[in-house]
C-alpha cells in the first residue's frame, strides 16, 4: 500500500481561525498529542509573525522528536533566517516557505509580474536550503493559477533544491475531479516531479476539503495537508481524522495507508476542541458526540442484533470508550491513577495528587464522574501553566430576581496584589458579571463572544465557558470550567484579561515551562 504523509497544520493554519489564541503551554500539549497521534510533519507556527510564535515554533521544535517540525515563512530572507533560529534545534529542520501564484494575487496582492514572482520563489527556496535540508515550497492559490505558469515556476524551484511541492486550494473553489486534474497535468508535465513530495493543501469554503485531498491523492499527491476537527480560516482545512479513518476503512477501495494511530483520534480530538475553545458539532463525521448514536427505532434493533448493520466506524477504532466509568468519591488514589495512564496522560505523582484532589472536590458534589470530567483534570495538570495570575477571581455572588435588578460582587486579587471588591448591574446575571469585571480591570473591554456548553451529561455536569473579547483593542480568548456557570463564566473572563496581559508583557512575564 502506498503511504501517505500527513501534514498537520492545527498550530499553523487552524489556529488562524477567528477567535482561537492558544499560548506556547497550550500550543506545546497540542504539539506532543500529534506527535502520539501519529503525524509525519507538524507544523508549529509562522516564527517571524510575532514573538510568542517564534516562542513556541523553538520550544515545539525542541521537544518533538518522532514528527518532522516545520514552521511558514514568506519568501523573504528575514522571514527564513527567523525560521532557522527558531527551528535549528529540531530532529530534522524542514522550512515551508510560500509565495502566491494566481494572476489575481500577483496582480493585487504581491503587484508583482509573474517572471518577478518566479525569481523571488527561485531566490528564496536556494536560500531556504542554505540552511535547511527539507524546504516545502508552496505556490499560494496554485487551483486558480495558470497551469502552465504552474509547471513553470515549479521546474524552477525544484531546480533550486525544494524537496516538497504544496499544490494549495487556498479559497476551497476546486471540485474533485478539477482538483485530481490539476494533479495528474503536474505529475505529466513538470521535470523531476518524481524526485519531490507532491502535498495537497484544501480549503473547506464549498464543503469539499476532504474529497479533494483524497482526489489529489488518487492522482499522484505523496502528501496530505489539514487540520484536527478541520478547523481552520473562514469554513476551516481538510479534517485530518476524517482523511485517516476514511482512507483506513476503504482501504480496499483506495489502497492507501497514513501511519495514523487511529486510537489517538478521539483524544486528540478533544483536547484541540478544549484547548481552543471550538465546539465540535454534534454531527461531525468521525469524532462528533452522535458519530456513534443510533436513535431511531430500526436502527437501534439492527444495531442490537449485530452493529456492522448501521455502524461502518467503531469508538474502539477512534479510541473512544464505550463502558461507563467506574470511578467516584469512593474511588481511591491507586485507580484514579491508573485510569489516567489508561486515558493516555503521562503525569507525574505531584501532578496525580493535585488532580486527585480536585477530583475528590468534584466528586463531592457530582452523583457521576464521567471520563469528560477527567479529561478535563487530567489536561489541566498535563499543561502545567506557570503563567503567574495578573488578576484572579476569590469570588462571585449574584442577586436576582425576576422583578429585580440583577446585581454581581466580584472580589479578586488585582495586579499589584491588593485585594479588591467591586459590584454591579446589568439586565442579566452574566451581563451583571461582566460589567462588573469590566469595573475592576484597568483597559478597555468589549465582549465579543461568549458561549456556555455543559460537560458531560445531567443536572450536575460541569459548565465551560468561553469568553472572547477585545482589550484595549487587542483580541483574547478565555476559558474556564466549573460546576456553576457563572463562576466559570467570571473565571473564563478573567482568563481572557489574563492572557492578553501576560502576552502583552503587561507588568507579568509568563514563566517558562
Amino acid at each position: 500500500m502506498r503511504k501517505i504523509d500527513i501534514f498537520d497544520t492545527t498550530l499553523r493554519d487552524g489556529e488562524q481561525s477567528a477567535g482561537i489564541n492558544l499560548n506556547t503551554a497550550e500550543k506545546l500539549e497540542i504539539a506532543r498529542q500529534l506527535e502520539k497521534f501519529g503525524a509525519t510533519i507538524i507544523e508549529a507556527g509562522f516564527p517571524a509573525s510575532s514573538p510568542g510564535d517564534f516562542e513556541a515554533v523553538q520550544r515545539i521544535a525542541n521537544t518533538v522528536k518522532n514528527s518532522t517540525v516545520t514552521g511558514l515563512a514568506r519568501a523573504m530572507k528575514s522571514d527564513i533566517e527567523t525560521s532557522w533560529e527558531a527551528l535549528r534545534g529540531a530532529e530534522q529542520p524542514h522550512l515551508h516557505v510560500f509565495l502566491a501564484t494566481s494572476p489575481i494575487h500577483m496582480e493585487y496582492k504581491l503587484q508583482k509580474t509573474p517572471d518577478q514572482v518566479v525569481d523571488i520563489a527561485v531566490e528564496a527556496v536556494k536560500y531556504a536550503r542554505k540552511y535547511f535540508p527539507l524546504v516545502q515550497w508552496s505556490a499560494e492559490d496554485a487551483f486558480r493559477s495558470d497551469p502552465e505558469f504552474l509547471v513553470r515556476i515549479i521546474n524552477q524551484v525544484i531546480t533550486a533544491g525544494a524537496t516538497t511541492i504544496n499544490i494549495p486550494d487556498t479559497v476551497g473553489y476546486a471540485t474533485p475531479q478539477e482538483y485530481g486534474a490539476l494533479f495528474k497535468y503536474l505529475k505529466e508535465n513538470v521535470t523531476g516531479i518524481d524526485k519531490v513530495k507532491l502535498s495537497a493543501h484544501c480549503h473547506n469554503d464549498l464543503g469539499m476539503a476532504v474529497v479533494n485531498s483524497i482526489a489529489a491523492i488518487e492522482n499522484g499527491a505523496d502528501q496530505v495537508e489539514g487540520t484536527i476537527n478541520g478547523i481552520g480560516e473562514r469554513a476551516g482545512n481538510a479534517a485530518l481524522e476524517e482523511i485517516a479513518v476514511a482512507l483506513h476503512i476503504r482501504k480496499d477501495f483506495y489502497g492507501f495507508e497514513t501511519g495514523i494511530n487511529l486510537k489517538e483520534i478521539k483524544r486528540t480530538s478533544q483536547l484541540v476542541s478544549q484547548l481552543t475553545g471550538v465546539v465540535i458539532q454534534p454531527n461531525k463525521a468521525v469524532v462528533g458526540k452522535n458519530a456513534f448514536a443510533h436513535e431511531s427505532g430500526i436502527h437501534q434493533d439492527g444495531y442490537l442484533k449485530n452493529r456492522e448493520t448501521y455502524e461502518i466506524i467503531t469508538p474502539e477504532l477512534i479510541g473512544d470508550k464505550t463502558e461507563p466509568l467506574a470511578l467516584g468519591k469512593h474511588s481511591g488514589r491507586h485507580a484514579f491513577k491508573d485510569r489516567a495512564i489508561t486515558m493516555g496522560f503521562n503525569l507525574d505523582d505531584e501532578k496525580i495528587n493535585k488532580a486527585f484532589v480536585e477530583f475528590k472536590k468534584l466528586a463531592d458534589r457530582k452523583k457521576e464522574i464521567t471520563e469528560d470530567d477527567l479529561f478535563i483534570l487530567f489536561t489541566d495538570q498535563q499543561i502545567e501553566y506557570k503563567e503567574v495570575p495578573v488578576y484572579e477571581l476569590t469570588n462571585v455572588q449574584v442577586q436576582y430576581g425576576t422583578a429585580n435588578v440583577p446585581t454581581a460582587t466580584v472580589t479578586a486579587v488585582v495586579p499589584n496584589g491588593e485585594t479588591v471588591t467591586v459590584a454591579a448591574t446589568g439586565a442579566g446575571s452574566v451581563e451583571a458579571i461582566f460589567n462588573t469585571l469590566e469595573k475592576l480591570v484597568d483597559g478597555e473591554t468589549h465582549i465579543l463572544d461568549y458561549r456556555v456548553t455543559s460537560i458531560g451529561k445531567g443536572r450536575d455536569a460541569l459548565g465551560e465557558a468561553v469568553v472572547n473579547l477585545s482589550v484595549d483593542g487587542q483580541i483574547s480568548i478565555g476559558r474556564d470550567v466549573a460546576q456553576d456557570v457563572l463562576e466559570a463564566s467570571a473565571k473564563a473572563y478573567l482568563n481572557a484579561i489574563n492572557r492578553q496581559l501576560i502576552k502583552a508583557g503587561n507588568k507579568v512575564k509568563a514563566a517558562v515551562q
